[in-house]
């Protein structure tokens, strides 16, 4: 059984930007529920399906899966959930580790999170000095809850 340790955190300025080139990703959910999420990306020319356990502190179960392009872009034209996630996502090694820096666009421009992805929940790592708040407990940082709850729409941002 595959699973993802994940820590997820704020982006605090635009340092992480020298020197990165990001990749279009699109996003669907063709289920998305508390206990189990379905999804379907296109991450520049790489079609995925992604299959997610519920979220038990940052660990879950997690299954991937690579799919042609056209049949990606075919599920999230014809079965996804609107609206769907656009992001540009960059990654970044610090010290041993890649940071995915996502880069939200559509209802949740102006929103900037990254992630590691850790081989187990007490994994030690170093902060870059770009990270800010730590939101891996927040379930709105969730892409899939971000699809039904836009960063755009929180009261904190309008």
């Amino acid at each position: 059984m595959g699973k993802e340790i994940e820590r997820k955190f704020r982006v605090r300025d635009d340092r992480w930007r020298e020197g990165v080139h990001g990749v279009h990703y699109r996003q669907g959910y063709l289920q998305s529920e508390r206990e189990r999420t379905v999804r379907v990306r296109l991450a520049g020319d790489a079609g995925w399906l992604t299959i997610k356990g519920e979220t038990r502190g940052v660990t879950r179960s997690e299954f991937e899966y690579p799919i042609p392009a056209e049949d990606a872009t075919a599920l999230l034209d014809e079965l996804c959930d609107r609206p769907q996630i656009e992001k540009y996502r960059y990654r970044i090694e610090h010290d041993g580790h890649v940071w995915e820096v996502d880069e939200f666009l559509g209802d949740n421009a102006g929103l900037v999170v990254a992630e590691i992805e850790l081989a187990s929940a007490d994994e030690r790592f170093s902060r870059p000095p770009w990270l800010g708040d730590e939101v891996s407990d927040d379930p709105r940082y969730f892409n899939a809850n971000l699809v039904r709850h836009p960063w755009r729409d929180w009261s904190e941002n309008a």
